[in-house]
């Protein structure tokens, strides 16, 4: 399956955090500090993010993505009063230098070495997406960032996906799109996109009639012979 999937193939574009970037590697970083309620802290801030921009593209308004992190933080912690906001700063720190998962470099190198272009496609605004990829060493494996701030909207909004073609300059029917995040892998799906869910948690599927070309567990699924 992998092989026709990077077949018919001209570039994959990525979605960064969740599929790229872990997100919850900030919190964890100052896990200590935080105390007990770092997991669930994480958790709340992650969903209140997506949940700000899901709200504000049905509404047709729009904020930056990095608006939309320091809000959805602050619900977080005013959910958490036994965490010291005084970490609110760290935290914002450690989101904008988040880890990458550990075969990523890899597999954008190798990706790019069978001649196909590699390119970020997110939510995210394009100074918070620059920093992450430099931060995490990856834009030498990179061919674009786009963002969907280009579109002044959000995934799943189908302006959004088309944005980020018109972008990449690739045909839809040439582009494998992937993301950890199955309400994006709908959405790009819907849009028309040829997707892999990269499924890292091994989470049930949520919506039977967008399937994805592919489920892998991690982006080494993508190669050939993995």
């Amino acid at each position: 399956m992998t092989r026709d999937l990077l077949a018919d193939t001209d570039a994959v574009l990525f979605d960064a955090y969740g599929t790229l970037f872990d997100v919850h590697a900030a919190v964890q970083r100052h896990a200590d500090a935080v105390g007990p309620d770092a997991g669930h802290l994480s958790e709340v801030w992650r969903n209140k993010q997506l949940e700000y921009s899901w709200v504000l593209g049905l509404a047709g308004r729009y904020r930056s993505f990095w608006d939309l992190t320091e809000a959805a933080l602050d619900h977080a912690l005013a959910l958490h009063p036994r965490v010291d906001r005084a970490l609110r700063e760290k935290l914002l720190d450690a989101y904008r230098d988040l880890d990458a998962y550990p075969e990523v470099p890899a597999v954008l190198e190798r990706l790019r070495a069978r001649g196909l272009k590699t390119a970020i496609f997110s939510n995210g605004d394009a100074p918070m997406l620059e920093r992450a990829v430099a931060s995490a060493g990856l834009r030498e494996h990179l061919d674009a960032v786009l963002s969907a701030d280009a579109a002044r909207t959000f995934k799943t909004a189908p302006a959004a996906y088309a944005k980020a073609l018109e972008q990449a300059g690739t045909a839809k029917d040439r582009v494998l799109f992937c993301s950890s995040n199955r309400w994006d892998i709908a959405g790009a799906t819907a849009f028309g996109l040829r997707c892999a869910w990269i499924n890292r948690k091994g989470l049930p599927d949520e919506y039977t009639d967008l399937q994805p070309a592919a489920v892998l567990a991690d982006l080494e699924g993508l190669l050939p012979g993995a």
